[in-house]
């Protein structure tokens, strides 16, 4: 059988790089030449174990764009009814629902009680970290437009239908608002970039570096603020922003546990804070449940998009493309054989976004 390379996760801290058999897709199935695998920070955190046990050994990745390799018996559409090819770039949801339970038929929600989210290393695959994929019958996925940048939509990777999602559950950004945003990695981007389109009155943007926050302002933030200086500090300066009345809306995309805290502290009176990057970090942080009453707050968290959200990033994705100049925002490029490099990349935060191509030796 044909084999492809695949960057493995065979325990926590212990990345190879292996030869995965390459198979023909199940009937409804499609095998996929892998472009662009995203670099997550959710995959920083299954790496470290901060994100608990997972189905070792596993390959890496769920943010993936590839090329149609071969169609399986009975399929010649994407999820949303467009006509299908070999050739053809495809925009993939990195887990399989079963659509015949609670969650899936009456929540309508993701995940649900059978989500699949890895498989093992050995069986047919969907992670991106890799030069194929192979998706199952039931994992939807969508067809690029003719004009669709492969970068522009990989830059915000998952992070894009994580803020659609978050908003769809928290209300939506409505125009006039003023907006704070924890974080200016992929998703934090993502929420100034839709904060922007939706006619957000201020967009502050909270980030250590500013290599970040210079991003942040191309997307439209209005005012960035480091996280150099103290908590405190960063109070007062939102204030003079906004007012005391403080921010209507908050969105979490810190990805650290600690920002929790400071977050519910920042919201303003009658606000929503919507928890977003904090995924894999199962930690306890304290809270005082006094400000949720006093500040009548609303609290929201959210992962796991659906489908539907897959499809509206790939949309704003596209249509926005060369205004925003998306592309722009994947500053680091890795091999599979460079996985760990490109996970210490994300970490330390010097990438905006990084990707995997298995086209790099």
């Amino acid at each position: 059988m044909k084999t492809g390379k695949a960057a493995v996760l065979v325990k926590p801290h212990q990345l190879e790089t292996w030869d995965v058999p390459v198979p023909d897709p199940q009937d409804g199935g499609v095998l996929v030449c892998v472009v662009v695998g995203g670099v997550c920070g959710s995959d920083v955190h299954i790496t470290n174990g901060d994100a608990g046990t997972m189905p070792f050994p596993i390959v890496l990745g769920h943010e993936g764009i590839g090329r149609v390799e071969k169609i399986g018996k009975g399929l010649d559409k994407d999820y949303c009814g467009t006509p299908i090819k070999q050739g053809d770039l495809i925009y993939w949801v990195p887990f399989k629902l079963c659509h015949r339970c609670y969650s899936c038929t009456v929540l309508e929600a993701v995940p649900c009680e059978n989500s699949a989210f890895f498989e093992d290393a050995h069986k047919p695959n969907w992670g991106s970290y890799a030069e194929y994929a192979c998706l199952p019958p039931g994992m939807a996925f969508y067809r690029l437009p003719e004009n669709g940048s492969v970068d522009a939509v990989a830059a915000l990777g998952c992070a894009l239908p994580t803020v659609i999602g978050g908003l769809d559950r928290a209300g939506n950004i409505r125009a006039g608002e003023s907006v704070l945003i924890q974080g200016a990695g992929p998703v934090g981007l993502s929420a100034v970039l839709l904060a922007s389109l939706t006619g957000a009155r201020h967009i502050i943007v909270l980030d250590g570096s500013d290599l970040r926050l210079d991003v942040a302002r191309r997307l439209g933030a209005t005012a960035t603020i480091s996280l150099r200086g103290s908590a405190d500090e960063r109070l007062r300066q939102v204030q003079d922003i906004v007012g005391l009345a403080g921010p209507d809306l908050v969105i979490e995309a810190a990805g650290a546990t600690q920002a929790f805290s400071e977050g519910l502290s920042l919201v303003g009176h009658h606000g929503r804070y919507v928890v977003l990057g904090i995924w894999g970090q199962l930690r306890s942080q304290t809270i005082q449940p006094a400000l949720f009453a006093n500040k009548n707050i609303s609290l929201h968290g959210y992962t796991f998009s659906k489908p539907k959200h897959y499809h509206r990033a790939l949309r704003v994705a596209c249509d926005n493309q060369e205004r925003f100049g998306l592309a722009s925002l994947i500053t680091h490029r890795f091999g599979i054989r460079e996985a760990t490099s490109a996970l210490e990349a994300v970490q330390s935060g010097s990438a905006v976004k990084a990707i995997i191509d298995p086209a790099l030796a």
